[in-house]
C-alpha cells in the first residue's frame, strides 16, 4: 500500500503531500524531494500514513532520498548567497529610487533561481532592477509582491503578548479575522490595541472567538430584563471569562453579579 507523508519547507510553513515510496521516515527527518522547481530540502512534519484514494487530479511528487552532509553544505551556501543578494538588491533599489519595501530573498535548493519578496502600495516597474540582479548573480530572478501579513510571517517578531508572533511560530495559513470578533470579546476597538505588528487585526482574535461564542450562549443577552437579588434590572455588560455580568437596576444603580448563581439572578423576564 502506498504511503503519504507531509513535508514542510519553511518553519511554520505550508504542509505539502508527497509519496514516500519505500523510505522509512520519521518526524523531523530531512529529505530531498521532487518539486515543481527541481529538488528541494524539506522536513518531515507528519510521518507516513497509508492512503488509497486519489488526493487530487495531479500525481504526488516523490521523496527522492534522505538528506546527507553535502545537502546541508549546499543549504549553507544558499544562505550566504541570499544574504549577499539582499544587500545588493537594497543598494540597487536605493540607486533606482524604487518605491518598494524589499525584505527577503529565497534561493532554490540548486541555487538556480532567486526570489525577491517585497511589499508596495501600488505597482512597481522593476524591469531595470531585474536586469541588474541577473547581471550580478547569473541566475533566474523572480520579483514577488506579497501582503503585509505575509511579510510579518516571513520576518517574524515578538507580539504584544511577549511571545513570538503566531503566524511565524506555527500558523500554516491565515484565517479571516473580523472586527466582529473583537466586539464579541468586549475588547477596546482602538486599532493600536487589537492590531498585530503587521497592522492588521490580531490572529489570536480568531483563535478565541469560538470559546467566547460558546460562553455567551449561557448568558442573558445585553438589554434583557432580569430579576436579581437586588431587584429588577437590565443587563448592560458581560464579563464572559470571569463568569459575571453587570446589571443596571431600575433605581439606576449598576451591580456586578455572578452569571449563573440562582440566588442572585432568579429568572429572566420576557
Amino acid at each position: 500500500m502506498r504511503k503519504i507523508v507531509k513535508i514542510r519547507f519553511k518553519p511554520a510553513g505550508k504542509l505539502y503531500d508527497f509519496d514516500c515510496g519505500a523510505f522509512v521516515l520519521n518526524k523531523d527527518d530531512n529529505v530531498i524531494v521532487e518539486t515543481e522547481q527541481g529538488l528541494g530540502l524539506g522536513v518531515i512534519a507528519i510521518p507516513p500514513v497509508p492512503y488509497e484514494k486519489k488526493l487530487s487530479n495531479r500525481p504526488l511528487k516523490q521523496v527522492f532520498r534522505l538528506a546527507n552532509e553535502e545537502d546541508f553544505k549546499q543549504k549553507k551556501k544558499n544562505l550566504v548567497t541570499e544574504k549577499e543578494a539582499q544587500v545588493f538588491c537594497l543598494d540597487c533599489i536605493k540607486q533606482l529610487e524604487l518605491k518598494m519595501n524589499f525584505f527577503s530573498v529565497e534561493s532554490t535548493f540548486d541555487a538556480g533561481k532567486l526570489t525577491f519578496f517585497f511589499t508596495s502600495e501600488g505597482r512597481v516597474d522593476f524591469r531595470q532592477l531585474v536586469k541588474m540582479l541577473v547581471k550580478e548573480f547569473g541566475v533566474r530572478i523572480e520579483m514577488r509582491q506579497v501582503g503585509i501579513r505575509n511579510q510579518a510571517k516571513m520576518c517574524g517578531g515578538i507580539g504584544r503578548c511577549g511571545r513570538e508572533i503566531c503566524c511565524s511560530a506555527f500558523m500554516g495559513k491565515f484565517d479571516p479575522v473580523s472586527i466582529r470578533m473583537a466586539k464579541d470579546q468586549s475588547l477596546s476597538l482602538n486599532p493600536t490595541k487589537i492590531s498585530g505588528m503587521c497592522g492588521r487585526l490580531m490572529c489570536c482574535l480568531a483563535f478565541e472567538h469560538k470559546t467566547y461564542q460558546k460562553l455567551r450562549e449561557k448568558f442573558p443577552k445585553i438589554g434583557r430584563l432580569v430579576d436579581t437579588s437586588g431587584g429588577k434590572g437590565k443587563v448592560i455588560r458581560h464579563n464572559l471569562i470571569s463568569n459575571r455580568l453587570t446589571v443596571r437596576l431600575d433605581s439606576g444603580t449598576d451591580i456586578d453579579e455572578a452569571a449563573f448563581v440562582r440566588s442572585q439572578i432568579t429568572k429572566t423576564l420576557k
